[in-house]
Order: structure tokens, then C-alpha cells, then sequence
């Protein structure tokens, strides 16, 4: 998990948060939580994780292979950090329940 912050000078797009090799079973669920947070999608990608000039805006057939990145905004970077510290605390929780499963 890779988590870029901008911020440009854009009036409408001010805050920009940028989540990269999102996993495939947290995607539905981050999507959710930006909309329902006053957020906009700006952009989903599918990166070839061996041909950086393979891109794709939607999924791809097999997307093994593939890693998926999520651009964000808002007008508000309040927003951005809650959602960032939302996302976070899931990955953990995830990775701790994993643990305790092997355990």
C-alpha cells in the first residue's frame, strides 16, 4: 500500500489523494466510503505490474497481474484524511485477523 498526497492550486480540485495497489477485496468497499464522504473518484486504473505502459481504465479480463490504483479529491482535505486513516485501520485489521487465523 502506497498512499501519495497533492495539493495544486486548482479552485474545483484543490486536494488530490492518490491509493496505490489497492487489494482487489477492499476496492468495493473504499469506493463506498469516498462517495458516501463528500469525495469524487477522479480516476481507477489497472497498472501491469511488468509493462508500465500497459493501463487500463476498467478490468481487465484477467487481472492477475495487475495492480489497481485510485485517485481521489475533495474540497476539503479533512475529508481526504479521514478517508486515508479509514483505509488504513481496514488494512490493519485485515492483516491482524490474517495473523490470528495462522496463529
Amino acid at each position: 500500500m502506497e498512499l501519495k498526497q497533492k495539493y495544486g492550486g486548482n479552485i474545483y480540485n484543490s486536494k488530490i489523494l492518490e491509493f496505490k495497489n489497492v487489494p482487489r477485496d477492499v476496492l468495493s468497499w473504499l469506493e463506498k466510503v469516498v462517495l458516501e464522504n463528500n469525495c469524487r473518484i477522479e480516476k481507477k486504473e489497472w497498472i501491469s505490474k511488468y509493462n508500465s505502459y500497459v493501463v487500463y481504465d476498467y478490468e481487465p479480463f484477467c487481472s492477475d497481474g495487475f495492480e489497481i490504483c485510485l485517485t481521489i479529491s475533495s474540497t476539503s482535505k479533512n475529508y481526504l484524511k479521514f478517508i486515508q486513516y479509514l483505509y488504513e485501520n481496514k488494512l490493519k485489521t485485515i492483516e491482524y485477523l490474517k495473523n490470528c487465523l495462522i496463529s
